[in-house]
């Protein structure tokens, strides 16, 4: 585990906000068919940071609770309760939610499952699912080669990111999900998401990474400097496409004993 991952985005939040990608609609749709869900079902999304998942779970119309521990992360997300009465976002973390047992038909992770105990988060998940409820993790994969700008957009990471290497290493990828999973199956599915992104867009959306340096950083004008070579050598119309395989995994979470 890298040390202290639920402050790693503070002072970061207005870059992630703005400038992470989305999530495809019809993520929500296969949510609700392949888990059987109602339009009012209880939903957990689990490290909601500042609610872009969240958002998407609220448009489809689930009842949710948005746990999330870092409190600058959580204030954009509680600002969402404006204009969606079925939500509640609360302090928590995955491994101690703090929420009621056997209370969820759905549990969510975007974009996090990478910064938890699995062990832990899996005991506490399956205390606050119903009985028969499910956890479907997501992530948007970003390509990493293949063309001009993506192979760039790597090499970048890896030259600049403070511990870029490290949070690679930490992936979850399809092995380790099933065995979160085990012995239920783990069903999975894949929905493109290209973002096209602008020069501030670009920038924007580096910033918002936890590796990499900020402004008053000594290599953060050298970054700049890259991202915008990189840009200019690769954009079309404006705009470069950053590519994304939005995955979904989802299976039930039965008690080991």
């Amino acid at each position: 585990m890298l040390s202290n991952p639920t402050e790693r985005f503070t002072g970061r939040v207005e870059s992630y906000r703005r400038f992470r990608p989305g999530y495809p609609r019809a993520v929500a749709h296969l949510l609700r068919r392949e888990c059987n869900l109602a339009p009012a079902s209880a939903v957990a999304d689990i490290a909601a940071g500042t609610g872009i998942f969240t958002e998407l779970l609220l448009d489809e119309g689930f009842s949710v609770t948005a746990v999330e521990p870092n409190s600058e992360m959580r204030t954009p997300c509680k600002a969402l309760e404006e204009r969606f009465p079925g939500l509640r976002v609360v302090s928590g973390t995955a491994e101690d939610t703090g929420l009621t047992g056997s209370s969820f038909e759905l549990i969510t992770v975007a974009q996090a499952m990478h910064w938890f105990d699995l062990d832990r988060t899996r005991t506490e998940f399956t205390r606050i699912l119903k009985p028969g409820g499910a956890c479907a993790v997501v992530y948007n994969n970003r390509r990493l080669a293949g063309d001009p700008f993506h192979d760039g957009y790597e090499r970048l990471l890896l030259e600049f990111g403070i511990d870029y290497g490290a949070v690679k290493q930490q992936h979850v990828g399809r092995k380790r999900l099933a065995g979160f999973f085990a012995p239920a199956p783990m069903h999975c599915a894949t929905v493109p998401n290209p973002q096209p992104l602008t020069l501030e867009e670009l920038e924007g959306r580096l910033l918002s990474s936890s590796y990499m340096p900020q402004p008053g950083h000594p290599r953060f004008q050298a970054m700049r400097a890259a991202i915008e070579q990189l840009f200019a050598e690769t954009q079309s119309g404006g705009t470069v496409t950053m590519h994304h395989d939005c995955l979904v995994c989802r299976g039930q979470l039965r008690p080991l004993h």
